[in-house]
């Protein structure tokens, strides 16, 4: 690569994580009351005498801006590989329905359990940890699901998946509001505001259940990013190199799969993540994944925290699901692809 060209990539990169940096500055110093950079700093390091700080900054400013971290690098990462699988700007988990197979799943877990992930302080930690494994059973299902009806003569019909992946979308969402009806009415709110996209009651044992699902699949999936640059090219040059090309694209999609299901399990379903970040990304650093992929990363975690603290200040005292923030920027950004793509 140039030098030039190498120190554009660093600079990019340095400026989103400024903004990165900007934004867990607003979310750790802004709430239901105000703290100084100076208080933060002296409570982080264990130099301050305040428990109230400790309290609030430990107990729910850090762990809620981890996961919101978190959870918009699984979400990019996802969008990023089904992008480069479908050849699609326009696929995104939460348009094509693996979201809403994955929460359905875990619907199903919190009825069944009678575990809310929305009320729990973390200490149920066999239950935390099994609801990931419930929403890959969901989204793996909705993923085989779409694919086998988005399959055309052996090949994959971009048209189908994104009109099968919205039907499922709706099917799955059906489901999961079904399976809420069955809780008590204190249950239904809070599980309705979980599917809205919400992760208000961030704690650290969720964390713990979704940090190593994003670290095994994101380092996989980076580890193959050269695959998704391959997938851009015709199927027949792609076989041509030796490459078992529907075996790596399930390969690929199980890991997406596994990553939204982990992410799900913790915030609820918050779509367009998947669906922006890479495609902004690509703006800024071209086609190769190997920039795409980390630079997905970098702004769906910019994304997700910024729209956090949007929902938790905006109307404050009371909080908006942050999926809803999302959505309202999402929406337009759609269209705007879906108009562009016309």
């Amino acid at each position: 690569m140039p030098k030039n060209k190498e120190n554009h990539i660093w600079l990019k990169a340095t400026i989103l994580f400024v903004i990165i940096f900007l934004s867990f500055y607003l979310h750790v110093t802004n709430g239901m009351f105000d703290m100084t950079i100076p208080d933060v700093v002296k409570t982080l390091f264990g130099m301050g005498d305040n428990p109230k700080f400790s309290l609030v900054i430990f107990e729910f400013r850090l762990p809620r801006i981890v996961i919101a971290i978190l959870v918009g690098v699984g979400l990019a990462i996802a969008g990023c590989v089904l992008q480069g699988i479908t050849k699609n700007d326009l696929a995104d988990p939460g348009i094509l329905g693996i979201n809403a197979g994955a929460g359905a799943a875990v619907s199903f877990f919190m009825l069944v359990f009678q575990f809310n992930a929305s009320r729990s302080d973390g200490s149920e930690w066999l239950k935390i940890m099994s609801m990931p494994l419930f929403g890959l059973v969901g989204g793996v299902l909705a993923a085989g699901i779409i694919f086998a009806f988005a399959y055309k003569h052996g090949r994959l019909d971009v048209e189908r998946l994104l009109l099968t992946g919205i039907a499922i979308n709706s099917g799955f969402g059906a489901l999961a509001l079904y399976l809420t009806l069955k809780m008590s009415e204190k249950d239904f709110e809070i599980a309705a505001l979980w599917q809205a996209g919400t992760i208000y009651n961030a704690n650290w044992a969720f964390i713990v259940a979704m940090l190593p699902w994003l670290i095994i699949l994101g380092i996989y999936i980076y580890r193959k990013k050269y695959l998704l640059d391959y997938f851009q090219l015709e199927e027949s040059t792609i076989v041509s190199l030796g490459i078992n090309l529907e075996r790596e694209k399930i390969k690929m999609l199980l890991a997406s799969v596994g990553i939204v299901s982990a992410c799900v399990s913790v915030s609820g379903s918050i779509g367009f993540i998947g669906l922006m970040a890479p495609h902004i990304a690509r703006q800024i650093v071209g086609i190769r994944h190997r920039f795409v992929v980390p630079f997905s990363a970098l702004i769906g975690a910019a994304l997700l925290l910024l729209s956090d603290f949007i929902a938790k200040t905006i109307f404050a005292p009371s909080e908006l699901a942050v999926g809803v923030v999302v959505s309202i920027i999402g929406i337009p950004y759609f269209l705007y692809l879906l108009v562009k793509a016309r």
